[in-house]
């Protein structure tokens, strides 16, 4: 299944999947194409935007100094990848998401995806997560593209 419209956003099943989702894959590159790739928490809003912030785990440097933050900061185009894995390979899926992060510097947006982020992820009430320490990030989907079984319209199984 190959469908690199944004449209894919709005299929219920897809939404569904990103929503019960719990890790996905940020692939970040340098100015010079040089990947990097890493598991992130995610909120996706429902539309077109996927969220996620510099978290309190530990982390070897500051928010602004880790290799995903510098790589958007030089280069904001981004793939995130959201799958899912079992035994029966009938069940697998993913959804890979091509955008352009960027910070969220709007006050009312950081709120609204912090309080997402809070709701789907118990850890993060526990943290102390603010503007200035957690730096926010949007990444705006430019294509989609989502495979498996379960993403196929009924009657193509």
């Amino acid at each position: 299944m190959d469908d690199l419209r944004l449209s894919s956003l709005s299929d219920p099943r897809v939404s569904e999947f990103l929503r019960l989702a719990r890790l996905g894959h940020l692939a970040t590159a340098t100015r010079d194409g040089v990947p990097h790739n890493i598991p992130i928490c995610f909120w996706f809003d429902g539309t077109t935007h996927v969220y996620f912030i510099i978290d309190e785990k530990p982390k070897r440097l500051t928010s602004s100094g880790l290799k995903r933050m510098r790589n958007i900061s030089e280069n904001p185009r981004v793939a995130l990848v959201i799958d899912h894995y079992e035994e029966d390979w009938a069940g697998l899926a993913y959804v890979l998401i091509h955008g352009v992060a960027q910070l969220v510097d709007d006050p009312q947006e950081y709120v609204l995806a912090l309080r997402n982020l809070r709701d789907k992820y118990t850890q993060y009430r526990a943290m102390l997560l603010s503007e200035e320490r957690n730096p926010m990030v949007r990444i705006d989907a430019e294509r989609v593209h989502r495979w498996g079984e379960r993403f196929k319209p009924a009657g193509n199984a």
